[in-house]
């Protein structure tokens, strides 16, 4: 009895997870290469993840957003504006990119700290790609600038981990291991960024060699890909 409960366990249907959903049609896509496109997704991507960590750590850390004075929804939505527009956050003093994340994770920062580190992460992610957030046919990315990006987000997440304030707490609550809890979610939404960055950095590495072969492929196909008649 207990083997067939187990068949039929097996064999039910597993618990729906979504559905994958591309970005909505736009006309701005004429401008961009397949390149482009790949790299404007990225970019959305990882800072959508940005923001549902931002969302994350001020539900664990809640006496950060009550240093602004304003709700907490008030803050996620200054540092989305900020953000995307390039503009700078007054509590980092003007500095922008790594020196931002340097500060933001400093044990002696008395700020906001959720929305300084995600704001200067943000910052040094967009920098990373030239300081902007959608790309066209007129714009190049540096490969070895997005490879540095994901090994800064790696420090960034050793740093939170580890660093303390005077008092030896750690300077954010994230991730929680326990004896009967385990809460990676945070380091799971770091690595998918990790990730994004890595892949794109190796894309964009080999943009050139696999336009010389699409070219190549195309030539040949004129001549040796095309179907014969069979009758």
């Amino acid at each position: 009895m207990f083997a067939i409960s187990l068949l039929a366990a097996c064999s039910s249907a597993p618990a729906p997870r979504g559905e994958v959903k591309g970005a909505s049609a736009s006309s701005r896509e004429l401008g961009q290469s397949d390149t482009n496109r790949v790299a404007t997704l990225a970019m959305r991507a990882n800072l959508d993840s940005l923001y549902l960590l931002m969302d994350k750590l001020y539900r664990r850390n809640p006496a950060e957003w009550k240093k602004s004075g304003a709700s907490r929804e008030e803050v996620v939505k200054r540092v989305r504006v900020a953000v995307e527009q390039r503009q700078t956050w007054s509590d980092l003093q003007g500095k922008r990119d790594i020196t931002a994340m340097s500060l933001a994770l400093s044990p002696d920062f008395k700020a906001d700290r959720v929305a300084a580190f995600i704001y200067a992460t943000a910052d040094m992610i967009v920098a990373a790609h030239g300081g902007k957030i959608e790309f066209f046919l007129i714009d190049g990315l540096d490969a070895q600038y997005l490879y540095n990006a994901a090994r800064n987000i790696e420090i960034a997440v050793w740093m939170l981990t580890n660093r303390r304030n005077a008092a030896g707490q750690p300077l954010l609550l994230s991730d929680e291991i326990g004896a009967t809890e385990r809460n990676l979610s945070f380091e799971r939404e770091f690595g998918k960024i990790i990730g994004r960055l890595d892949l794109l950095a190796e894309f964009i590495t080999e943009k050139y060699r696999r336009a010389g072969i699409s070219y190549v492929q195309n030539l040949l196909g004129g001549s040796f890909l095309q179907f014969l008649p069979v009758r």
